[in-house]
């Protein structure tokens, strides 16, 4: 008889054991399951994260420049907004996108560059066309008339797209020459960063001889600020070169000085009279 009370014992001790094994395993693989499916959230999000900054890099810079184009456009009046601005963002991006090719970086800022050019082209495009409408000279000014006086003041869109045109062929020749030196690339991607750096220069340098601020857009300034601090985030969370980062702060200090003299000026007034011309400036992000 205790024979069947040993093989009883045996069975149920060997099913018991077996059943916890199996408990364990089955909590592991929920365990597993539980961390991958984490996994894949965690992985999805970054992702997406990484895409909304993205395209905030890329379509960011030129949100400003929609209501000024709107403006113009609504007004027939390209008096507020200075082509130079464009000049300065034409040179700093085509120098960007040639400075690639010497050193990498980030495809979103390739994109930034080539929808920069593209925003400025159209703002030349209509600046023209409006002063061309509103100008009482008959006098018509061209690229290939070759004079400084009237450089970048041309009659025509076609000039300022032969001016582009001849830039870019010009730096692209010189850059494929001296692509191996390593001097040169790093020089050339200082001076595509530092020239759109100091875009915020010229609206400073007027506050100060103004000595006011008024005219000036507080909340564009504020939109400046947070765009370059967002870049130069950007920059730094990316890994992109240096001169992008370092010309970022430079973009961040400017903004904070523009700031400092809004600050100033309304609690120290230098000039009781109010202005009754506003002048207004434009800024890539």
């Amino acid at each position: 008889m205790h024979y069947y009370f040993y093989f009883f014992y045996f069975y149920t001790f060997t099913w018991a054991s077996n059943r916890s094994s199996f408990a364990r395993k089955v909590k592991w693989l929920y365990q597993k399951m539980e961390d991958e499916v984490f996994n894949q959230i965690l992985y999805v999000s970054n992702q997406l994260v990484s895409w909304i900054a993205a395209l905030a890099i890329i379509f960011g810079g030129v949100v400003p420049y929609i209501p000024q184009y709107r403006d113009i456009r609504r007004t027939q009046n390209a008096e507020g907004f200075s082509t130079y601005v464009c000049l300065v963002l034409l040179v700093a991006n085509i120098l960007r996108i040639l400075f690639r090719f010497g050193r990498y970086f980030e495809t979103a800022l390739l994109w930034q560059s080539i929808i920069m050019i593209a925003t400025m082209l159209i703002m030349l495009s209509l600046c023209t066309s409006v002063r061309v409408a509103t100008e009482i000279s008959t006098k018509r000014r061209s690229f290939t008339d070759f004079d400084w006086n009237y450089f970048w003041v041309w009659s025509r869109f076609v000039d300022y797209l032969q001016c582009v045109l001849a830039f870019t062929l010009v730096a692209a020749y010189v850059t494929y020459l001296l692509l191996e030196s390593v001097l040169f690339v790093e020089t050339l991607g200082f001076l595509a960063v530092f020239t759109e750096a100091m875009l915020g220069i010229p609206q400073l340098y007027c506050n100060y001889q103004n000595k006011s601020t008024e005219g000036m857009s507080i909340k564009m300034v504020l939109m400046w600020t947070s765009g370059d601090t967002f870049k130069t985030g950007y920059f730094l969370l990316t890994q992109a070169p240096m001169q992008f980062w370092i010309c970022g702060l430079l973009q961040v200090f400017v903004d904070i000085a523009i700031l400092s003299q809004v600050y100033y000026y309304s609690r120290y007034p230098q000039k009781p009279v109010s202005h009754t011309t506003h002048t207004t400036s434009a800024k890539a992000l």
